[in-house]
């Protein structure tokens, strides 16, 4: 079965208005910091990285029906389970049943507010030159892949113009399969509205994306 992320959503038709929400308004029920913090919790302790995590929510089958924080909870379910850290009987009974399997690092409580600070880190050393330069016009990709990628489907084989080179990061499309960091340059190519909306775009609209090297070939 073909990969399929439910995530993709930028650019597809919806039937229901896009409400924006105050700013500073981060949770709307009581359970969502905790599920917020078992999650930034688990993550810390190597067993798997963020990229897999995205993964996971995006093939989630009811992530279009789930609110936020409930995908999060579901594809941390789904991580566990995988990984042989929550069995089927516990997550029926809500509580542990067995021995706690071991895990390379344990992020305690009084190491949370540095490791917020320091965050993950994607950038690494250049190991190659770029590929591209400011001002290059590019072409994205056209066809799909059947593995989590940060290019969206609205941007698939679309014309643009790098406006920015952001060193190697880690690439994501590879790091979510489990095959290593295979860092990758970085750029900030911007897109007229129209070649991504066509006659739908409002007019002087250009949306700006992150692509990998890979991702981009030269515009004929």
């Amino acid at each position: 079965m073909s990969y399929r992320s439910h995530a993709d959503l930028g650019g597809r038709p919806n039937a229901e208005r896009v409400q924006p929400e105050p700013e500073g308004e981060l949770f709307h029920a009581a359970w969502e910091p905790r599920a917020l913090a078992v999650t930034l919790a688990m993550g810390a302790t190597g067993s798997w990285n963020i990229d897999m995590s995205r993964a996971a929510r995006e093939t989630l089958p009811d992530y279009g029906q789930s609110s936020y924080y409930r995908n999060w909870i579901g594809a941390l379910e789904k991580l566990l389970a995988e990984r042989g850290l929550l069995l089927p009987d516990e997550l029926a009974a809500g509580r542990a049943l067995h021995p706690a399997r071991p895990v390379a690092r344990v992020l305690h409580a009084a190491e949370v507010p540095e490791a917020l600070a320091r965050g993950s880190p994607t950038e690494r050393p250049a190991t190659a030159p770029a590929r591209f330069r400011l001002g290059d016009a590019v072409r994205t990709r056209a066809q799909h892949v059947d593995h989590h990628t940060r290019l969206p489907g609205y941007a698939h084989g679309k014309r643009g113009v790098i406006e920015g080179v952001q060193d190697m990061h880690v690439f994501a499309d590879r790091h979510a399969q489990g095959l290593g960091e295979q860092p990758q340059w970085l750029y900030r190519v911007a897109f007229g509205g129209s070649e991504l909306w066509g006659d739908d775009a409002a007019p002087g609209l250009s949306v700006a994306l992150d692509a990998w090297e890979s991702y981009l070939e030269p515009a004929a």
